[in-house]
């Protein structure tokens, strides 16, 4: 047997062994290192990893914010929560893998708060012009009371005369104060144009007696008052001079 063929000693082959396992534990241990590494740099490239609980803070908007992969619910899961909301100022909680970073979202969140305060300052001056103009100008509550004075005010420019007392009055018997009343019995009715409204007008009278500058809809209340009182002018000199069916 040549002598390069012999079996090496017991001695040899301890050692060689040896230096197996060394080499073999190097190379895992190399081996897990680079790994090490590589997953430290991929969890930086990735973004945040934990973020610290704010006040008013809950999974959703967090999840929102950081653009959080899965969503809220990956976030309860990675920390074990059963609710959105059981949450606590300080409480620091892990990120899912992808998550946006804190200083990324803090700034697009400041980007979207001063475009939000700037929206809102907008729309202030913008509604502020109206408000304006209804305390410099009369202003009637929505009910009887402020349909009545609203319509005496349109009268009195117009020149049509009448009180509140004969308007009041004749509003009571003809619909007891039911703007959208409408009579389907009468002999107006039968012709197809039943009486409406307050003071009960059928719509040819609405139309011809209609004053300029109210709705043209025959139920609101201050054109259908100001046009019956129109009408009860040019017919019997005065809404106050009405005590029936006219």
């Amino acid at each position: 047997m040549p002598r390069h063929a012999r079996k090496p000693s017991s001695r040899a082959r301890r050692f060689l062994a040896g230096g197996a396992i060394t080499a073999g534990t190097f190379a895992v241990a190399c081996t897990a290192s680079l790994g090490t590494a590589q997953a430290a740099t991929a969890a930086t490239s990735t973004g945040a990893s934990s973020y610290t609980v704010k006040a008013g803070d809950h999974l959703a908007s967090i999840a929102r914010t950081l653009h959080v992969p899965g969503g809220w619910p990956a976030i309860a899961s990675a920390n074990h929560l059963a609710s959105p909301y059981t949450l606590q100022p300080g409480q620091v909680l892990s990120l899912p893998a992808g998550s946006a970073s804190t200083k990324a979202a803090t700034t697009k969140a400041a980007t979207t708060k001063a475009a939000t305060t700037k929206a809102a300052t907008t729309k202030a001056a913008t509604t502020s012009t109206p408000s304006a103009t209804s305390a410099a100008g009369q202003t009637y509550t929505d009910n009887l009371d402020g349909w009545i004075k609203h319509s005496l005010a349109i009268m009195a420019q117009k020149g049509i005369p009448g009180t509140y007392n004969g308007i009041y009055r004749n509003i009571i018997r003809e619909s007891s104060g039911n703007p959208k009343a409408i009579n389907l019995w009468d002999s107006n009715a039968a012709k197809g144009t039943p009486s409406k409204g307050l003071l009960q007008v059928i719509q040819p009278t609405f139309d011809t007696y209609h004053v300029p500058g109210t709705s043209t809809d025959i139920y609101d209340p201050v054109a259908n008052i100001t046009a019956a009182c129109n009408y009860a002018y040019h017919r019997y000199g005065s809404i106050d001079n009405v005590n029936s069916a006219y």
